[in-house]
């Protein structure tokens, strides 16, 4: 399909440039003048004029609904170099749209853009990091109706969640994998639990999990996520710190596996891991400066090994994500 084209020109000059493109013979009757920023207009043309002064010509994707963000902002204005600093990628979770625009002009336009873009999101937020011992989402509505609160459905599961206040990551690779790792009749340790992100899917893979969250939020979260998917049965919660969790347990009480996520319980990783028996499986989160990859988080599985008077018989580190912070990684090992 041809690309429609519009002349951008300031708004005052409108009605003259008009004039003139449609004695060049160039301006298009079928299509409307559209907002080109708020001093500029853009005036659809047949082809680039020639002999018109314009401030530039642009696609015109505002009659057929674009399906690119830079189309949108193109037709709002956005010069070449701003969008060249607009965001490239985004996220759905339930019915909000994530973004980052650290870097990006006029970011309100890039969450009006992304509205109208994003069919089934009501809001959008600027989602740049997280901060805080736990964590904690540092978030700003850029548009839409303003409401944090939603339900992600991904692969079968319902994850109810606040994303002002909850951790919850857009990509559900970690989450479909931990769902498929486990066994029917697992017993699982899931130190850091939040809302749910990696207990339901294994409660839904057959595992029985021991789900800990400390933070009143996200534990109110967990639970609820819990009984709407049905594994109430499966998983047993507790809002406490994961060491007086693991030092109330019943002496030789053990587990199959063990997750520890990247904030929270990893400074009590022994004590997690004297807990796992023999043979199984730590899976530990972990954010890491590029440069140190892969001896610090390895270097910390096996000297918690050691406090705990275990071993790490295998290892294997994978990059999960990244951030300001530095690089996310898992790092799966087996701990006889």
């Amino acid at each position: 399909m041809t690309e429609q084209l519009a002349a951008v020109v300031e708004r005052s000059r409108a009605e003259a440039a008009t004039g003139a493109l449609r004695a060049e013979g160039v301006y298009d009757d079928t299509r409307s003048v559209f907002e080109c920023g708020p001093e500029a207009v853009g005036l659809p043309v047949t082809r680039p004029p020639a002999a018109t002064d314009v401030l530039r010509v642009v696609v015109d994707e505002t009659q057929t609904g674009s399906t690119t963000l830079s189309g949108l902002l193109r037709g709002r204005g956005w010069s070449e170099t701003e969008l060249e600093q607009a965001p490239e990628s985004w996220a759905v979770v339930g019915g909000v749209a994530l973004v980052r625009v650290a870097d990006c002009p006029r970011p309100t336009e890039v969450g009006e853009a992304l509205l109208a873009l994003v069919g089934g999101a009501d809001t959008v937020l600027a989602r740049e990091s997280v901060e805080g011992p736990r964590g904690e989402p540092d978030v700003t509505v850029l548009a839409g109706e303003g409401d944090t609160e939603t339900v992600h459905h991904e692969r079968g599961i319902e994850y109810a969640v606040d994303l002002a206040t909850v951790p919850f990551s857009p990509d559900g690779t970690e989450r479909a994998r931990r769902g498929k790792q486990v066994t029917d009749g697992e017993h699982v340790l899931d130190t850091s639990a939040g809302a749910g992100s990696l207990t339901l899917p294994m409660a839904q893979g057959g595992a029985t999990v021991t789900a800990v969250e400390r933070d009143a939020a996200a534990f109110s979260y967990l639970v609820e996520n819990v009984v709407r998917n049905g594994v109430a049965d499966s998983v047993e919660t507790y809002r406490a710190d994961c060491r007086e969790v693991v030092e109330g347990f019943a002496p030789g009480r053990e587990f199959d596996r063990v997750v520890v996520g990247r904030r929270g319980a990893r400074s009590h990783l022994a004590d997690v891991l004297r807990v796992l028996g023999p043979g199984g499986t730590a899976h530990v989160y972990a954010t890491t400066p590029d440069m140190l990859l892969p001896e610090r988080p390895a270097r910390r599985v096996r000297r918690a090994a050691t406090a705990a008077d275990r071993s790490v018989d295998s290892m294997e580190i994978r990059r999960v994500g990244g951030d300001s912070e530095g690089v996310s990684v898992v790092v799966d090992a087996v701990v006889t």
